[in-house]
This record gives structure tokens, sequence and C-alpha cells, in this order.
């Protein structure tokens, strides 16, 4: 029976965004609730589901009319809806497809939170034209999210498209949060940008920058700075865009895309550094994926609940 209407779910570690769309991929209604983590995150499948509820009955809509819930965890999720473990939410391993379901009778599919996003991008976003794309994510860390043939590329796992954890640095002591050395997340986020930056400072105090007339830092101030001429700005930006531009030629040689679609908060810095990722990209990269395209992602933080829409759809 055909079904008119699907539930997006995009589950973060402060709030979950939700989504009421027609299955053509139109969004009819969109709002947000916390993200109750207390007790392990006991709480969170049962609000999403009192959420859905009240929403069908606000919107007079009937359960066999719904095709069902997408879902994005901000975790691994395993190809029959298994999370490991998800540490910001408090959960252990469980099937959580299972679970949702079992709360709103209705069909369930779930995917890593960046994984989804890369479907929503090739969707109905920056990558819209293209099958294959990998999605890069530059926010507080670096996330991924890999899209062979139009579907997502998960792994056995679901810890496929953790590219923020590509080994870009053997000469560095600086611990990831994963436990390792040398990730690209430690100087390709915002994060990272920022510690990269203020250790240069530290470590060279007798070289002028305007960057030391800021009390109070951020990597938005960088990115403007290298805007406006200042040097060392400048080459902290480089930095980054060489550290991601070899981090992403690596992807490239494993996957081979039509594209791969930027987005995040850090990738409002724009051309400065965009210019500097696929100059040092076409370096690194292997010939046969030197023309890769690079593409702003326009969906925002709605990317998550667009693309586990068509998870479900899919």
């Amino acid at each position: 029976m055909f079904k008119t209407y699907a539930f997006g779910v995009d589950l973060g570690g402060t709030t979950i965004k939700m989504g009421l769309f027609k299955t053509d991929g139109n969004l009819i209604d969109m709002w947000e609730i916390r993200t109750r983590t207390e007790e392990n995150g006991k709480f969170i499948l049962s609000d999403i589901a009192s959420a859905i509820d009240n929403k069908l009955s606000e919107k007079n809509i009937a359960k066999n009319d719904v095709e069902g819930i997408g879902l994005g965890v901000p975790g691994p999720v395993g190809e029959d809806g298994t999370v490991f473990q998800c540490v910001n939410l408090g959960w252990n391993t469980f099937n959580v497809e299972a679970a949702l379901s079992e709360l709103t009778s209705l069909k369930v599919k779930a995917g890593n939170d960046a994984n989804v996003a890369a479907l929503g991008e090739m969707w109905q976003g920056g990558g819209k034209d293209y099958k294959n794309i990998v999605m890069v994510t530059l926010g507080t860390g670096v996330g991924g999210g890999v899209i062979v043939g139009g579907h997502i590329l998960s792994g056995v796992n679901g810890a496929a498209g953790e590219i923020g954890h590509i080994c870009v640095n053997d000469d560095d002591d600086i611990v990831c949060s994963c436990g390792n050395t040398g990730c690209l997340e430690l100087y390709g986020s915002a994060t990272g940008v920022l510690r990269s930056t203020k250790r240069y400072l530290e470590a060279n105090k007798n070289i002028q920058t305007i960057l030391r007339n800021f009390e109070n830092l951020n990597v938005k101030d960088i990115f403007d700075c290298a805007k406006n001429g200042d040097k060392v700005a400048i080459e902290q930006a480089e930095l980054a865009g060489k550290y991601l531009g070899k981090g992403l030629a690596a992807v490239a040689c494993v996957v081979n895309p039509e594209a791969f679609v930027i987005g995040g908060g850090m990738a409002r810095a724009g051309e400065i550094l965009m210019e500097s990722i696929r100059r040092n990209y076409k370096h690194f990269v292997f010939h046969a994926c030197r023309e890769t395209q690079f593409k702003e992602a326009t969906l925002g933080n709605n990317a998550g609940i667009y693309g586990s829409v068509y998870m479900l759809l899919s």
C-alpha cells in the first residue's frame, strides 16, 4: 500500500531535530525536542515516540498512512539497526530500530548521523546531481559520510566514514578523543585549528599578528584575519587546508567519489579554506581522482532529517 508520510529524526546530544515529510521529499513540518541524556539516555526513544504521536494527532494523520521513521544516531549503527554505543547519549549496544519500532508501531530505519546527513545532501542538497559522494562536516570535529551508488557505505559495524580519524601527522603527540594521535580531526576541525593557532602563538611570542588582540580568540576570528591579510592567520588557514586536502586525497583513493560535499560551521570560512583544500587535495591525490568536484553543502542542520527519510524510503 502506498504511504503518504514519513518522519525524519536527527538525534543529537543536546536536541533532537524532527521532520514530517511527504514521501516525495516535501518537508511539511519541522520541530525540536530536548535530548534527555540523564539516566543513560533511557528517556530518549520514548520522548521521540511521544513527539511523533503528538504530531500525528495535531495533523490528523493516521499511522497506517505513515511509511515509517528514519533515524540518524551519533554513533556506529550496524545493518540490522544495532547501535554500537553512543557515548554522548549514555547508550550501550542495543537494537535501536527494534526498540523505537516497538514504541511507535512503525517501521524504523537507523543510520549513523554523518552518513545520514550525506544522504540528505545527495537527495536534496549540494550533492543532488551525484550518486557517489563523500560528505565532509567541519565543526567541533571532522565528520564524514560515504555514499556509493546512492547508498550509505557503513562498513561491518557502522564505522565507515570516520574520516576524522585518518592519520595525517606522525610527528605530533596530541591525543585525539579516539585515543590515537595524528588524526585529521586534530588539525582540520574548528577545535583543531584553534588549538594549533594558540600553540603557534605561545611558541612564537616575538612574531607580531593581529590575532594577539583577541581576548577570546575563536576560529572565525582566525579565518577573518586571514581574509584581511594577517600572515600568521593565513599560515594557519593554509595548514588546515593542507591536512584536509591530504586526508581527503586518502579517502578518494579508496572510494573515488564524484564529489566531496563540504559542510559544517567551519565551512563558512569560504574560499580562503576551500581553495587550500582543493589545491592540497590535487597535490596529494592519485592522478585518476584529481578531477573530483568540491561542492558546498546547502541543507545545513536539516541534512540529517532529509537523509534519514531518504534512507527509510530507499
